[in-house]
């Protein structure tokens, strides 16, 4: 094996596919923009919009708004203030008398309240209903008038049970006399991940693919449909090393994104400590919770980092030489990605269903297939679980599975059935 003659082929390999801009695009900047837009602008941005619904004022009809009570009327329209910052205004009181459901789904109205015949001024009597229509499926509505409305019914309903207890003499803990008090015993790490943190497996495994992709296509099938391959071949460069010096360029392009995938990561934990605080500081609703969920509050240190880095690059390496295996057999560049495919969805499949991973008594030999036992290390580190025996067992089968495929695209770049294939 002459280690010259594969840095040709990887060479040649790298400056084919690098004359295309978008391949610098894909390979290094996406990473790096696409990671910290969603983990912080995107809960900023759905908190924004939820924000802005708890500060709208939303027309609601009443049928019946002549029985309405002072009482609840006042908790409906009322604003919401908390520190003398409104932080949540009432909605608008319409007198209505049509259909509730066609007035709520064509969007003349945000919810319609059907008051019964009689309500109660206090409590102790049968309980009354007050149907509320509107569009539950809706987050629009589910954050704006439709939350409103059901918070402006409970507060009144416990207004009237208060009052009634006063006059009895009984003090309001009187119906609670035992309270469940939840205490969260999560880590820090596991709580400043969030609930999705199972998306930066995720993004790290599409990104890694996106950015070995186009290289393993060109350098085989790509070389196909020119009629460059054959040639090569028959040039005094031996298969073996043909096989290796494309490996080494897609493996050098997926490491490229997975480093910058882990970039973007460290851009996202650096950059939230700065935006989250400043922007959750004006009152905007909501944006703190969202921002968890999506893991705006996540820090990496510098063993985690380079934890996660060493892991990503073991599935960079099993990536390439798997994408150079199945790309041989296409014929043209449609038909590669076509059979890349597959690949792509039971990546993407595994790394979704990592959100129940919960659920799952994980033990060494999850951590031992390959591809999959890398997606579960990497959300362990995220969560702030750093066991460095599944972490090696990971890397150690990315590692071992890479061989075996690298043996399997050998053979068949020594099978003229699979290189000439028409």
């Amino acid at each position: 094996m002459r280690t010259h003659f594969i840095w040709l082929v990887a060479w040649k390999e790298l400056i084919s596919t690098w004359r295309d801009k978008r391949t610098l695009q894909s390979t290094i900047l996406t990473p790096m923009i696409m990671i910290p837009f969603f983990i912080i602008g995107l809960p900023l941005l759905l908190g924004s919009l939820i924000g802005g619904q708890q500060l709208e004022k939303q027309k609601v009809g009443v049928i019946g708004l002549e029985r309405i009570p002072a009482g609840l009327k006042a908790a409906l329209e009322g604003d919401k203030k908390q520190n003398g910052t409104v932080i949540s205004r009432g909605v608008t009181l319409e007198k209505y008398s049509g259909d509730p459901q066609k007035a709520v789904q064509d969007g003349t109205l945000e919810a319609v309240l059907e008051l019964p015949a009689v309500l109660p001024s206090t409590a102790g009597g049968a309980p009354v209903s007050i149907k509320v229509y509107a569009k539950l499926s809706s987050l629009r509505g589910q954050t704006g008038a439709t939350s409103k409305v059901q918070e402006a019914i409970r507060a009144y309903s416990d207004t009237l049970v208060k009052a009634r207890l006063e006059r009895s003499g009984l003090p309001s803990q009187t119906l609670t006399p035992i309270v469940a008090q939840s205490v969260d015993a999560s880590t820090t790490e596991e709580r400043r991940s969030g609930q999705l943190a199972f998306i930066i497996p995720l993004f790290i495994m599409q990104f890694i693919l996106a950015g070995g992709m186009p290289t393993a296509i060109d350098s085989t099938a790509g070389e196909k449909e020119r009629g460059t391959l054959e040639v090569l071949l028959v040039s005094p460069v031996g298969r073996l090393e043909v096989v290796l010096g494309k490996f080494m360029a897609v493996t050098i392009f997926a490491l490229l994104t997975a480093l910058a995938s882990m970039v973007g990561l460290l851009l996202s934990s650096m950059l939230a400590g700065v935006i989250l605080p400043a922007v959750l500081g004006s009152g905007r609703e909501g944006s703190s919770a969202l921002a968890q969920a999506f893991g705006g509050n996540l820090t990496l240190d510098v063993p985690t980092f380079f934890t996660l880095l060493a892991v990503a690059l073991s599935v960079a390496l099993v990536v390439s030489v798997l994408m150079v295996a199945i790309c041989v057999y296409a014929r043209s560049f449609k038909e590669a990605q076509g059979y890349l495919t597959p690949l792509l969805i039971v990546v993407s499949l595994t790394a979704v269903l990592l959100q129940f991973s919960d659920f799952l008594n994980a033990g060494a030999a999850f951590y031992a297939i390959p591809i999959l036992g890398a997606e579960l290390a990497i959300l362990d580190v995220v969560k702030g679980r750093l066991e460095l025996g599944n972490i090696a067992i990971s890397v150690v089968s990315n590692i071992l599975a890479s061989f075996v495929f690298l043996a399997w695209a050998l053979n068949s770049f020594k099978r003229e059935s699979v290189i000439f294939r028409s």
